[in-house]
């Protein structure tokens, strides 16, 4: 990663760490408040092994944070082009994991689950991008002295977006990661824990359906 794209990640992770730091103290306060007569040795145990527990728990999220951060961050860059939205969708990708940290059994899979979070919601962020260009983009095409240069240009953009949008999710995850990323077909099996020949799979059937759609641009003749 550049160091731009590492200097955009440290204010995602230290977000992070104040969430978890905040979610300790209000462990503490609430041990400390505790009213009532002398607590039995029971109850001072069982309150230690939860707190144990809990900053286990922190531990983990930290360093799971700590390593896959980065790549949350370049999976949203790689849709949207533009740091500072994939700065804030990577944020909320990280917030909307944390709350959900708990219900992840396979910690081994945070890595693919965090990529598909964040992928996910980069893409919910451009979609919503576009719908705010659209008017723009339309009056620019309309005064443009290369008019029909540009509308054929943008009927293609529109086109392949089109296309992009009407993937499977799995395989348009796979094509991004592969295609756009620059992953190797083993990289990306490993990142989504599936078997390379489902990558491979998919990958093809993302390729064909996009060649299809798009071969009236690659051979004019093709709807003549």
């Amino acid at each position: 990663m550049n160091p731009s794209s590492i200097r955009g990640v440290l204010p995602i992770y230290k977000e992070g760490r104040a969430i978890t730091a905040r979610l300790s103290r209000s462990m503490q306060e609430w041990i400390l408040t505790q009213t009532g007569g002398e607590p039995e040795a029971a109850d001072v145990s069982k309150e230690r092994a939860q707190a144990e527990a809990l900053a286990a728990v922190h531990r983990e999220w930290e360093s799971l944070l700590a390593e896959n951060a980065p790549l949350a961050f370049r999976v949203a860059r790689g849709v949207l082009r533009n740091d500072a939205e994939a700065e804030d969708v990577t944020q909320e990708a990280m917030l909307r994991a944390y709350r959900r940290f708990d219900g992840l059994r396979e910690r081994t899979r945070f890595r693919a689950w965090l990529v598909r979070i964040s992928f996910r919601m980069a893409l919910d962020r451009l979609r919503a991008i576009k719908r705010r260009q659209t008017r723009e983009a339309e009056w620019v095409l309309e005064n443009s002295r290369n008019a029909a240069h540009q509308a054929d240009n943008a009927e293609f953009q529109r086109q392949f977006d089109r296309a992009m949008d009407e993937l499977p999710e799995k395989q348009r995850l796979v094509l991004f990661l592969a295609a756009m990323e620059g992953h190797t077909l083993e990289e990306v099996s490993l990142l989504l824990a599936v078997p390379i020949g489902t990558v491979k799979s998919r990958l093809f059937f993302a390729r064909k359906t996009l060649a299809e759609r798009l071969r009236c641009f690659v051979n004019p003749t093709a709807n003549r």
